[in-house]
């Protein structure tokens, strides 16, 4: 069971819309490394998970990710909001205009559209957890080229949160795969899996 609590997990506070900004913050609501995806992989992987401590690190960081989608999605709303047809096309924002109009859509900042083929959740506990490792990596990168592109600091604060969140799970999931070797019957688990030798 979730419980929401009705405020950002971060304060959002833009006070300058810019549509060209709201272009390449988009990847991190819907892009390949994004907040969505995250969030999916995790509450999809914790079902598998043999293990509790690990199925709730997974819950815990996968709930997380869902506030930080609330964030993006709360940045790019007040990047884009009362827009002129002017700013529009200045910034390039037309194409996202005619489908969207100002709606928060998941897409990347090259514009295509969410895919469940951009995330993984296989069964096998390394697999996973090392993806996870992966993945909180490059959410960081993205965040790390938002902020070299971005020098609006109403932008740049939140970014920052979210990116210092992103090394805090990767550091979770570090701690997940010692739990998870510890835990294994065997400790050469790349070399030998038991249930091959039946």
């Amino acid at each position: 069971m979730f419980v929401y609590e009705k405020k950002l997990q971060y304060p959002v506070k833009i006070k300058t819309p810019n549509a060209k900004i709201a272009k390449f913050i988009a990847s991190q609501y819907g892009g390949p490394h994004g907040e969505l995806g995250a969030s999916l992989r995790y509450l999809s992987q914790r079902f598998a998970m043999p293990y509790e401590e690990l199925k709730a690190a997974l819950t815990d960081v996968g709930n997380e990710e869902l506030s930080h989608l609330e964030m993006v999605g709360t940045i790019l709303y007040q990047l884009t909001r009362n827009l002129s047809e002017e700013d529009i096309k200045a910034a390039g924002f037309e194409t996202y205009f005619v489908d969207h109009t100002a709606g928060i859509y998941p897409q990347a900042a090259s514009g295509t559209p969410f895919s469940a083929w951009s995330i993984s959740s296989t069964g096998d506990t390394l697999a996973d957890l090392n993806e996870n490792l992966a993945a909180e990596q490059k959410a960081r990168l993205t965040y790390d080229n938002i902020l070299r592109l971005v020098d609006d600091p109403d932008v740049r604060d939140p970014i920052k949160f979210l990116r210092e969140r992103e090394l805090v799970h990767y550091q979770r999931f570090g701690e997940c795969i010692r739990i998870a070797q510890d835990k294994l019957n065997c400790k050469n688990f790349y070399a030998i899996n038991p249930s091959f030798d039946k």
